[in-house]
């Protein structure tokens, strides 16, 4: 790509991504880079100060590395407008770690380097996890961590209902218990389907676990998935309010205790040891068995391309220190994340059984821009959610909502 044609697409990615975002990135250029021995890093983890076990953390890599680290956390949304910017000015920090749907919006632009590049080894790296931040066959950033979906439950509600957790491993066997816990009075199924890319992140275990694609919204396993969610409502297994809820609101319905089951995330973990009945959890299961694939989130560390390109052996050192399976262990216990590590996820497990479900998950899960869908992701999600609102608030039948859906996310 010729330095011409690179300004001009990061012109293109940086004005759409503005278009869609709130003014504040708009106000004051981005931080320039540091230079000398100082190595600029961009997280999206503003909640950890500079005591933080996080930012001692990459000040350690920066000590190896032989360099001093200057690290500044945005919000994820301020953090991609930030870095398109940066980028088309030619002013990137040396290591940016990003929401894993950004990365193929960044590398689209032309904004990134490969992991070929900069020859960082990913060959351990779990490839459901990888493929997040891939594109056209290439990687574009290491993986740091996952979260992702389950079904928490209420054990008291479920016991009292005469429903064995464990034996909810398919669609059938989740409507027969929610009969069970409705006929004993009590609340089945809670979860978010906000009209948002929270309520597509939550439908997407339902979607794929039916065996759908995001490339076909329409399809007759499409509709059999957004049919079960009708469905839960009609027959009052769950309630209304899950078309405005958020993954937050949903949560505080479960904490309640009248509620079996909610689908929620490992960022629920500690609020989950604080509520006041018992709980555990299981996967989200596919229609006729087995785990559904969920949505992964959690960041990429990437290293954005550089006029100087002398930079990159040193980022490659901060990259590869961040991705070490050691520091990937503790960080990931900070972030309430999944490693993308399968040797390290069995150290995670056995310190900590309660995680051996998410790391079921994990495993299972995908990546919202997989399969090259790259920056028509967002498109399609947005198409979804319509349609999930739609099918929902009663507005269009499961089928008729999805169509309108696939003829939106293929219009150009």
């Amino acid at each position: 790509m010729t330095g011409l044609s690179r300004r001009r697409r990061l012109a293109a990615v940086a004005v759409i991504a503005l278009a869609a975002a709130t003014g504040s990135a708009c106000s004051s250029s981005p931080d320039q880079p540091a230079d000398g021995g100082a190595y600029l890093v961009w997280d999206p983890y503003p909640q950890f100060a500079d005591d933080s076990e996080w930012v001692a953390l990459l000040e350690k890599c920066g000590t190896s590395a032989g360099v001093t680290v200057e690290r500044t956390g945005y919000d994820t949304t301020d953090l991609t407008n930030k870095a398109l910017l940066a980028a088309q000015q030619g002013n990137s920090p040396d290591v940016l770690i990003v929401d894993n749907p950004v990365i193929s919006t960044l590398a689209e632009a032309g904004a990134l380097t490969t992991t070929d590049d900069n020859k960082l080894d990913v060959s351990a790296m779990e490839k459901n996890l990888l493929g997040a931040g891939q594109l056209e066959g290439k990687a574009y950033g290491v993986p740091i961590g996952a979260n992702t979906l389950a079904l928490y439950y209420n054990k008291d509600v479920l016991t009292a209902a005469g429903v064995d957790p464990a034996a909810v491993t398919d669609w059938p066997s989740l409507n027969a218990a929610l009969d069970k816990v409705k006929a004993k009075g009590k609340k089945g199924i809670t979860f978010s389907a906000i009209g948002t890319e929270e309520g597509s992140f939550q439908f997407l275990p339902w979607f794929w676990g039916a065996g759908a694609q995001l490339t076909r919204l329409d399809s007759p396993q499409a509709v059999a998935a957004l049919t079960l969610w009708t469905d839960w409502l009609k027959r009052g297994h769950a309630p209304n309010s899950v078309i405005n809820n958020t993954q937050t609101t949903s949560w505080q319905e479960f904490a309640t205790g009248d509620y079996a089951f909610a689908e929620n995330g490992t960022w629920q973990l500690a609020n989950a040891e604080k509520l006041g009945f018992g709980y555990g959890t299981i996967t989200i299961p596919a229609s006729s068995g087995g785990p559904a694939p969920a949505p992964t989130g959690g960041e990429f560390v990437s290293i954005p391309v550089q006029e100087n390109t002398g930079r990159y052996a040193t980022s490659q050192k901060l990259v590869a220190c961040l991705t070490s399976a050691d520091n990937l262990l503790t960080t990931d216990t900070t972030l309430s994340y999944v490693a993308p590590v399968a040797a390290v996820q069995e150290r995670q497990a056995t310190a900590d059984p309660k995680l051996k479900v998410w790391v079921e998950a994990v495993r299972a899960a995908k990546g919202r821009t997989g399969d090259n869908l790259g920056t028509k992701y967002p498109k399609i999600s947005e198409s979804l959610w319509t349609a999930v609102q739609a099918a929902l608030s009663g507005g269009k039948p499961p089928a008729a909502a999805l169509a309108a859906a696939q003829a939106a996310a293929t219009t150009s």
